[in-house]
Formats: structure tokens, sequence, C-alpha cells
């Protein structure tokens, strides 16, 4: 298989941009992900892909949960703040203000709409781990109307094959 010919029809595909929220104990992570989508109605599962090697996902398989904060398509930049572990103060990931939900992952207060899973299976896929979450909380700003951001809001790529 032609790799750029993989990595072009791949990054084709749309995506959700989005802050995936993560903590096992006093531990919290805020990280930038886009491979996200709904797999069921009765009850709605949530399927996420994280790297098997990022921090999110040891916190996720400690925890137990997650989250999943979209945001307003015109305010990206927060997206580059975490490509990699957060800083977390207390009350902040990267500066940005967060509240514990109900599993106590955090949650992003600037986050358009929401949403928090319980994790009932991780699945073993390679390069990362699958992560089946039943949604528990789910929270939309009042008379939120923006679009929710995708990859193409942006430069940035993710997915395809291995980039060296």
């Amino acid at each position: 298989m032609d790799a750029a010919a993989v990595n072009r029809v791949m990054w084709a595909i749309p995506n959700v941009l989005c802050l995936v929220g993560s903590r096992a104990g006093d531990e919290r992570n805020g990280m930038t992900t886009s491979w996200v989508t709904q797999v069921a109605m009765e009850p709605v599962l949530v399927a996420i892909s994280v790297d098997s090697t990022a921090v999110t996902n040891r916190l996720i398989r400690d925890g137990g949960s997650f989250s999943v904060n979209l945001w307003d398509r015109e305010d990206t930049k927060v997206f580059r703040r975490f490509s990699k572990p957060a800083e977390d103060d207390g009350a902040a990931l990267n500066g940005y203000s967060v509240r514990n939900g109900v599993t106590g992952v955090p949650i992003f207060d600037d986050a358009i709409a929401w949403f928090e899973c319980a994790v009932r299976d991780t699945i073993d896929v390679g390069t990362h781990d699958l992560f089946l979450g039943e949604v528990i909380d789910v929270g939309i700003r009042d008379g939120a109307e923006e679009q929710v951001a995708r990859m193409e809001d942006t430069r940035m790529k993710y997915g395809g094959v291995r980039r060296h």
C-alpha cells in the first residue's frame, strides 16, 4: 500500500476534534483527540481510541472513566495546548478551568458540550486501545449554537499510517 495515499484517504474522513478528560486518583489529564464516535443507542455507548503509550490511556484504564469535551470550531487554539500531558494546578489543566464530573474526571468549563462515560470495555487495537464507554452524564451550554470543532478546522493531521 502507498502510505501517502492511505494518509490522504484517512485524513479525508470527517472527525470531531475535542478534548478527552481523564483521571486516576489525584492525577488528571486532558488530551486532544479526533477518534470519537457513538456506537450504540441503548445504552448510549461511545468509542474513543487512545494511543497505548499516552498518559490519558493509563488514566482511563486505571480510573475507569473519561469525558469528551466538544469545542467551538472558531476556537481551535486549545487543541495544540493538549497535544502533550497537561499541567494541572488543581483548578485548571493547561490554564483551562475544569470541574469534576460524576466520576471525578475533568469537565472543561469552556466546552460548548460534553459527556462523561464509564468504561464498559477496552479493546487492544494495535497502536491504540479502543475504550467503549457508557454515557452517564451530559451537558450543553445554554443557547449554544456554535458548531463543533472538526479536524478540518486546523492544520492538524492524525491517522493513516505512522509517520517517522
